[in-house]
């Protein structure tokens, strides 16, 4: 299936290997180890000028072994996690509206990177065969200002949109309600969201996802599965981890 990590994340490969573990409710009750990344170090905040500023303007070149040191690795995370395996994409669209109020949102979730980024890269761990899955991707956008100005276009597609509908192979069509949460408070602009089944094969499955900046980063960050709390630490470590690799020498 499709793997969108980078924007918003990995959501439908992590459906495709929980088609049995996380059904709903009752599953999640049962979810695998909690998410607790504790990196080593703070760094200390980008200056004014530095590419990592929210305030810089000069555009910024990155590559992708740039922007893949600056992803959390296995041993930045807690004993208890896998890497999963990357997935090519096979050109799939799961997510679909009939309101042409979802029409943007649909787009953001079923694309592979972000809209107009110049570099992509992902990584999607798990705690086990009943989740959680945790989802991380970077997009170089150049510029701080194109970073502001897709995150302020993905927090209105959320807001315009109430629900879309997810196709799981050989499992048929679930109604997801889409719902603005409080996003946890670390990079430039954070803002989240949540996915949660309402009806079909998927009803009860949720998936928490954040997006926020760093200078010219986009970084994305999503829980499928979880137990309500592992949001709020995987984006601190995501954004430590960035400011830490992308902060100038």
């Amino acid at each position: 299936m499709t793997r969108y990590v980078s924007f918003p994340l990995a959501l439908a490969t992590a459906l495709t290997l929980s088609l049995t573990a996380c059904g709903g409710d009752d599953d999640k009750k049962d979810a695998g180890t909690a998410l607790t990344p504790t990196p080593s170090s703070t760094p200390s905040a980008p200056s004014s000028t530095s590419p990592t500023s929210p305030t810089s303007t000069v555009p910024v070149t990155r590559t992708a072994d740039e922007l893949t040191k600056a992803l959390l690795e296995l041993n930045d995370l807690p004993s208890g996690f896998s890497q999963e395996k990357d997935e090519a994409d096979d050109g799939s669209k799961p997510f679909s509206s009939s309101s042409s109020r979802c029409k943007t949102l649909v787009k953001y979730l079923n694309a592979t990177k972000a809209p107009g980024s110049k570099a992509s890269v992902t990584r999607t761990f798990t705690g086990g065969q009943e989740g959680p899955y945790i989802d991380y991707g970077l997009d170089s956008m150049g510029t701080a200002a194109e970073v502001g100005d897709l995150r302020d276009s993905y927090a209105k597609a959320v807001d315009s949109c109430t629900k879309v509908t997810l196709k799981t192979e050989g499992s048929g069509n679930t109604s997801m309600k889409v719902e603005k949460i409080t996003a946890p408070a670390y990079g430039t602009k954070p803002f989240a969201f949540q996915l949660t089944g309402t009806s079909g094969p998927k009803r009860g499955l949720e998936y928490t996802a954040a997006v926020t900046g760093v200078g010219d980063v986009i970084i994305s960050v999503g829980v499928l599965a979880g137990q309500g709390g592992e949001l709020e630490p995987a984006t601190e470590a995501a954004v430590t981890k960035a400011r830490q690799v992308l902060r100038p020498a």
